[in-house]
């Protein structure tokens, strides 16, 4: 069957911000797939954890802020204890601060720019550390935004995060291309 050719039987997937929308719908899809997940939040995903529990998989949850970055590589270490490796990570978590860029503060800046692009970043990095060393690769999806393209009104950090994810992604494209897919 078409469908088997796509089966995620046996890997497991990191995915931050899955609590809700569309982290929650990624892990859901993933766990249909065949993944163990593991959830990094801010939150107890407690639905998710139901409704990945429900499909028969596993579901390790984590809570983090993952805008201080000290904690990610620890955060991956418990995620392979647990499973035995990493297959996939969805750096989904993000933030939007709605502001006049005339009036932006930096605390608000500084606030979206930590989780949106530098979580990324890191968790990236951390991610691949772990693919490279497991010898098979890996898979990392990051979550842009058309605001990427468009530029935005009122949301001057989340439209820069967002255009430093595009970038990144293609960097980590070329670095990693033999390894992992982005």
């Amino acid at each position: 069957m078409i469908l088997n050719a796509f089966s995620l039987e046996g890997k497991v997937a990191v995915v931050t911000g899955c609590d809700t929308g569309l982290g929650q719908g990624m892990a859901l899809g993933l766990a249909e797939a065949g993944c163990d997940i593991v959830g990094i939040n801010i939150v107890e995903p407690t639905e998710t954890i139901a409704r990945v529990t429900a499909l028969g998989r596993r579901f390790l949850s984590l809570t983090a802020d993952l805008r201080q970055i000290d904690g990610i590589p620890a955060l991956l270490e418990r995620a392979v204890a647990e499973y035995g490796h990493i297959d996939i990570l969805v750096n989904n978590a993000g933030l939007i601060r709605r502001e006049d860029a005339i009036d932006f503060t930096e605390k608000d800046w500084d606030d979206v720019m930590n989780l949106n692009i530098k979580s990324v970043f890191f968790m990236s990095q951390a991610a691949a550390k772990h693919f490279i060393a497991q010898g098979n690769g890996g898979k990392i999806i990051n979550i842009a935004s058309m605001l990427s393209f468009q530029g935005g009104i009122r949301v001057p950090s989340y439209t820069a995060s967002k255009s430093g994810v595009m970038g990144i992604t293609r960097l980590m494209a070329n670095e990693w291309r033999n390894t992992i897919s982005m």
